[in-house]
Order: structure tokens, then sequence, then C-alpha cells
């Protein structure tokens, strides 16, 4: 069984261990997982949320949410995602943070391995969201974390004042370069086509911002640097002309993969490695049931992610019902 962390961003740790025999077990923490923790726990079944190390998923990491229901204002992604877990923890959800390294859906009740200890669940939701997608080019590797990121708002203030590029041309690429608009010198959008795909408000805004310049029609080849990344190596993808940009940061935002490796075998996955699921947010195997970015490759939002949450959950509680209902007529 693969060993698989499920987010990353901001956390808190938790005291004691939940019981081993659980009705309802969630793997994941994002938007979708806290939904469903919430509407498990409003039933009454205390469910357990299993994080990796910390409480929202890629939601965290977003420096402005402005197209959340009732944030008129916007909010932080953090703060979305605590909120979420407060409100979650109130009707009595349990959350532990512990990085879950094996699954066995073949015999109920399921069985979800932790580095803690092993869960037995009545019933299990994956709310595992999704992972950057890396460009694959050379330098990509050698130097994460010393100038590559996926993240502008956890490390854009250690780019303060330089000069970075961010690759990609849809709704992350284009609000994570606003908010290094706020920190850096200069940035270079780098974009495959010719006209980007974000959001048409997003696009104004960049437009609009005499710090951000577009690179279009051009791919990354390569990333070029010492101890630290310093330029990138571009080519046009019309002229096929290669040139060098000087940069300290590269920003890649070129779209996610699901967080499927651990399941695998287990649930019947797609061609891209997303959980098939019907329209009650069934999966394969009766009793499992998967939420969010995991088995979603169209919409991929925080709202989105949230309703299949809560679907998710009712149709779990309803699996438990039956379950009880078979007990005692048997």
């Amino acid at each position: 069984m693969s060993e698989f962390i499920l987010t990353q961003g901001f956390g808190l740790a938790m005291p004691d261990l939940p019981k081993s025999d659980q009705d309802v077990v969630i793997i994941g923490g994002g938007p979708a997982g806290l939904t469903a923790a919430l509407y498990a726990a409003r039933a009454a079944a205390e469910p357990v949320v299993l994080i990796g190390e910390a409480v929202g998923g890629q939601a965290a990491t977003t420096h402005a949410i402005e197209n959340y229901p009732g944030f008129p204002d916007g909010v932080g992604g953090a703060a979305l995602a605590q909120q979420m877990q407060s409100h979650a923890e109130r009707f009595g959800a349990q959350f532990q943070f512990d990085t879950v390294t094996g699954v066995d859906f073949q015999a109920h009740p399921f069985k979800v391995q932790t580095r803690l200890q092993t869960y037995s669940a009545q019933t299990v939701i994956i709310t595992t969201g999704s992972s950057p997608r890396k460009l694959g080019v050379p330098g990509e590797r050698e130097f994460a974390s010393r100038g590559v990121s996926y993240c502008a708002t956890c490390d854009g203030y250690f780019f303060k004042d330089k000069r970075v590029v961010v690759v990609g041309g849809g709704n992350s690429a284009l609000d994570e370069s606003l908010f290094l608009a706020r920190l850096v010198e200069k940035i270079t959008i780098i974009h495959r086509r010719d006209q980007l795909r974000g959001d048409p408000i997003l696009q104004e805004r960049v437009f609009e911002e005499p710090k951000i310049d577009i690179l279009w029609d051009t791919v990354v080849t390569e990333i070029l640097g010492e101890d630290e990344a310093n330029a990138v190596r571009v080519r046009n993808v019309k002229s096929g002309e290669v040139s060098t940009l000087e940069a300290e940061g590269v920003f890649i935002y070129i779209g996610h993969l699901p967080n499927t490796e651990l399941f695998q075998g287990q649930l019947e996955l797609d061609e891209a490695g997303y959980i098939v699921t019907d329209g009650r947010q069934k999966t394969s195997v009766l009793g499992v049931f998967a939420a969010g970015d995991v088995q979603d490759a169209i919409f991929r939002q925080i709202v989105t992610a949230a309703g299949t949450g809560s679907a998710a959950a009712i149709e779990a509680i309803r699996y438990l019902e039956e379950i009880k209902h078979k007990e005692k007529q048997a």
C-alpha cells in the first residue's frame, strides 16, 4: 500500500486518537471533507476526519476567495477552512492529523490504515483532492523549494522585489499573479496559447496590472540555475524560437492531478485517475463515497466540492441506516 500525504498549508496538532471502530471515516480535509464532516456530524454520526498535514487542502493556499457565497468582500482560503472546521467540530466531528498509508475496501467493515492506528469503518468518504501538475522539464525537481513553487500564497514573500515567472493561463495562474504583484518587482506570465483561459474579471485585472507582462504561445523547456533557480529557457510554439528569460522565481499553475494512488486496485478510476462516481457520490464499492476534486475533473470549485461533500455525507448516513435496519431484521 502506498503512503499518501493529503494536504498542506495550515494545521493544529490534535492530542488524542479517536477510537478505532467508526461509523464514518472521512479521508481528506479540504472543502469537500469539511462539508461532509459537518453533515455527518449533524446526523450524530461523530465522523473522524483524517488529515495529512493541515485543514483546507488547495483552498487553504488561496489568498483571496471571491466566489464563495456569503462573503461579498472575499475571504482568505485558510480563514474559510478554519471556519468550516470549527463549524463541523461544533456538532461533534473529530479531526485527526494523521497520514493514511493504506485502505482495504474488499471486505466490510472497511479498513483504513494510518501511521498511528487502523480504523474499522462502516462507511468511508474520500475527499483527498488533487495536487499540482508538474511541468516535467529539466530543473523543475532540482530547484523545487529553491525557486520553483506551486503556491504563491505560501512562498511569494520570499521573492519580494524580485523578478518571477508564472506558468499557466487559467484562474489559478491569474489569481496568483495578482497576489504576487503586491510583492515582486516584475511578473511574466508564460502561456502556451494566444489567449488566457481564466475568468474575464481576472483577465481584466491582469491586463491592467503594470507589473505583469504576458509571453504568448510559449512553453518552458528548462529551469536554469546554480544553487537556486535564476532563469527559464522558453520556446515559442509557433516560430520555434528559443530564448532565455531571467527569473528568480518560477510559479507553476498548469492544472492538477487527482490524489488517488491510494485507491488503485480498490476503486474504479477513470483514464485520468479520477474516482468514478454516480450522481449520488457512490463509488464502485457499496458504502464508499467520494467528493470534491478527487472525482471532479471539470468544475473544481470550492462551492461544488462543498456540494458534493454534503451529498456524500447524506448518502453515507442513508447507507448506515440501511445497515442498522438489516441488523434489526436479522
